[in-house]
């Protein structure tokens, strides 16, 4: 089993890994936009700042954390674009020291977190290891944002397996997100990670399967990548329709990728 100091470690690699991709960037670029429309790279890193003060507060301040989320129950994308411009109005340089701080203070609070207990989170209270593992699919997406902005190829580590796993336990959040009733059955995934390993998720006698590289199914459920443009493969109509409409985050589903928007993915 997974250990809630394995993910943090996992997160606070993938925290620098964005970070280094953004330290050298001038002012100009910092503003140049990325696939996710109307979002610029100051955009993504600002959000990523604000998820990390929500973690921080969730571990360490619960009171504070249910004001400052009170508003998005109400209106979830005013209370995004409240943060956005809350983070994205310091220069790169101040905003980019943030981001690094906030990351920081997040793990730090989690840790703290004792043994056997839960932080309030948007929907329902998480396990830290959870929450982490949250934070690792925001870090992914929004990352891989930035480095398609950037016309960067970031290198896939077996630090996706905490992903992978997140992704299963978030199968559903398609499915609610479009008001579809999820199906009854559960699924196998079995994917070959970066370092040749086979992970897999549900049980094995499944009749619904996806399988693939594991990078495919983190760009598939972050929607960075048109099913299209990934290696997967379903077995099963309920798996098949699911690569349709997977994602591993609550809320709308926005936009996605567009089919052939990016070469295929080679792992």
């Amino acid at each position: 089993m997974t250990t809630t100091n394995e993910v943090l470690v996992d997160l606070a690699a993938d925290i620098d890994e964005v970070a280094r991709l953004v330290e050298r960037l001038d002012d100009k670029t910092w503003s140049r936009s990325t696939p996710a429309p109307g979002w610029s790279i100051a955009d993504q890193v600002a959000h990523l700042t604000f998820i990390f003060t929500l973690a921080k507060n969730a571990a360490a301040a619960p009171d504070r954390f249910r004001t400052m989320t009170a508003a998005a129950a109400q209106d979830f994308n005013g209370a995004v674009n409240a943060a956005l411009a809350q983070f994205n109005a310091f220069p790169p340089r101040e905003l980019l020291a943030r981001f690094r701080a906030e990351g920081d203070a997040s793990l730090k609070a989690l840790t703290a977190v004792p043994a056997g207990q839960t932080v309030p989170w948007l929907v329902r209270p998480l396990p830290p290891a959870v929450l982490a593992s949250a934070g690792m699919m925001e870090v992914f997406g929004h990352g891989q944002d930035i480095a398609d902005a950037l016309g960067v190829r970031r290198e896939p580590t077996d630090r996706l397996r905490h992903l992978v796993h997140f992704a299963f336990l978030t199968r559903d959040f398609g499915y609610q997100a479009r008001g579809i009733t999820p199906p009854a059955d559960p699924f196998h995934f079995m994917l070959t990670a970066p370092s040749g390993e086979v992970w897999t998720e549900g049980p094995e006698d499944a009749t619904q399967t996806v399988s693939g590289p594991a990078h495919d199914l983190c760009l598939l459920v972050t929607r960075r990548r048109h099913r299209d443009d990934l290696e997967l493969t379903a077995t099963g109509d309920d798996a098949e329709a699911w690569l349709d409409v997977a994602q591993a985050y609550r809320g709308p589903a926005g936009e996605g990728r567009a089919p052939g928007q990016f070469a295929k993915t080679v792992v």
